[in-house]
């Protein structure tokens, strides 16, 4: 990393402590590990998007502008979502929560009908996003790790949501994904 890239490491790094500094002091949160594919998916954007991201258009960087698209769009549409119908307050007292993931409401239209977690899956397909933009060893390392944290973010969401919205989120368990629409 150059200079540039070390300071944006360190600014993102920064940010992202802040967000997840109640998170940081529960490892067994799904914010915990959410921290850890965001630091993984920070470092394969600086080490790959100054690499190759406007090259004559391949099918390995069309594939990764898809995904990250596809990421961006997904992510506004979750949050949109879960600020309007899931009635975020400040009722839930768990710190570690971000503002809109106060939910009172269990949100299963929209993205949620198929898949219980629209925001991870947009944190995997922009991490799989950056890595096509330039696949070495590092890279292929760090997006495993996002991934990886990524799942059991996604199971630790799972079992706090289990405990607050109880044998609603149960049922709703069952006739969803939790990643990919029909799939898994």
């Amino acid at each position: 990393m150059n200079m540039n890239e070390s300071i944006l490491f360190l600014v993102g790094t920064a940010v992202f402590v802040w967000i997840s500094r109640h998170s940081l002091l529960k490892p067994l949160s799904h914010g915990f590990y959410r921290f850890i594919a965001w630091e993984c998916m920070l470092v394969l954007a600086l080490l790959n998007f100054p690499m190759r991201t406007f090259e004559t258009i391949i099918l390995r960087q069309a594939t990764s502008w898809m995904l990250i698209m596809a990421s961006l769009i997904l992510a506004v549409h979750a949050v949109s979502l879960l600020s309007s119908r899931g009635r975020p307050n400040e009722d839930r007292s768990d710190p570690e929560l971000l503002s809109f993931e106060k939910t009172s409401t269990l949100v299963t239209t929209g993205a949620y009908r198929y898949i219980r977690h629209p925001m991870y899956a947009a944190l995997l397909f922009l991490a799989w996003g950056a890595f096509l933009k330039d696949i070495s060893l590092l890279s292929i390392a760090l997006v495993v790790v996002a991934s990886i944290a990524i799942f059991f973010a996604a199971l630790r969401e799972e079992a706090e949501c289990r405990e607050y919205f109880g044998a609603p989120y149960v049922e709703y368990l069952k006739r969803s994904k939790r990643f990919i629409p029909f799939l898994f």
